[in-house]
């Protein structure tokens, strides 16, 4: 039986199928982005004397203790209500519902911090590569805390990737999270910016190439994250899910039923392995990127 949508009307479900990926303007009020940036600031504030990231932020390449420079808060969700509550409420699981179903599971939340100026890019990648399951009901919703312009390294997709295969995303045997762009045959031109003023939210499919690249501009770009599953995707061993226990894993359960019954779907899966030495994010992990196709600081 068809479900009746939340809050995605027919033709953004549609866009969203066909293109893997959907943005919806202004979709949080400016009180609760406003509030968020307090937490961010709060939270960015004990980076001060940090000398190395650790569980709670991982730092610029060019942070010093004297000059904090966050890239992201990890797990934000865990460090701050305001974080938590906005995930279990329908301004997010809602239209995650609407594409997806109404059985939702948590994967992870970060919030990526660009900063003016010299805010880190992010290697063309699919996050599917990172976390391979046992179907690909997989999204990461992006709430804009700043306004998201050209000009501020935004988020980019190459519409209609989500499609086809999982890219090889190893540099000489290891795993580097990240893809040669030219080995694709994919035209660079074809990526489109995920763009839209404060409050506005970007959902996009787990297997979608996407990448963004070095804040250049006077403002800052902040990207809260929240990467869902349908309940019934199962992490595939040697992927990057960790998995404890069921009742761990029953514990990520953000709206629906938890099932025992994973749901098998003919999806392309590569396994990131071997890992690299360093992988306790993104950014140390694409250090081993061998092409790559932004600019570093």
């Amino acid at each position: 039986m068809k479900r009746h949508s939340e809050i995605l009307n027919a033709s953004q479900v549609d866009f969203y199928h066909e293109n893997g990926y959907v943005v919806l303007e202004s979709h949080l009020p400016q009180d609760v982005i406003q509030n968020i940036r307090s937490e961010v600031a709060r939270i960015e504030a004990s980076a001060v004397n940090l000398t190395e990231s650790n569980d709670k932020l991982d730092l610029e390449d060019s942070h010093s203790p004297g000059d904090p420079r966050v890239r992201r808060i990890k797990l934000p969700h865990t460090q701050s209500d305001i974080f938590k509550n906005l995930m279990f409420s329908d301004r997010i699981l809602a239209p995650v519902r609407d594409l997806i179903g109404p059985d939702l599971r948590l994967h992870t939340s970060k919030l990526n911090m660009k900063s003016a100026g010299y805010g880190a890019a992010i290697e063309w990648h699919q996050d599917f590569a990172f976390y391979p399951h046992t179907n690909d009901d997989a999204v990461a919703v992006a709430v804009m805390i700043d306004d998201m312009g050209d000009e501020n390294g935004p988020l980019m997709v190459f519409p209609g990737s989500h499609k086809g295969p999982v890219f090889d995303h190893h540099s000489d045997g290891v795993f580097s999270g990240g893809v040669n762009l030219q080995k694709t045959g994919l035209n660079p031109d074809r990526a489109v910016a995920l763009m839209g003023p404060s409050g506005s939210i970007s959902i996009h499919h787990g297997r979608i190439l996407h990448g963004s690249s070095l804040n250049r501009s006077a403002h800052s770009r902040r990207v809260l994250f929240y990467e869902i599953l349908a309940a019934d995707a199962f992490p595939i061993m040697g992927g990057m899910t960790n998995f404890g226990s069921i009742a761990e894993f029953d514990q990520k359960i953000l709206c629906g039923k938890p099932t025992i019954e994973p749901r098998l779907s003919p999806v392309p899966v590569r396994i990131p392995q071997p890992q690299p030495a360093l992988n306790r994010s993104i950014y140390e992990i694409q250090a081993g990127v061998k092409k790559a196709s932004f600019a570093k600081v």
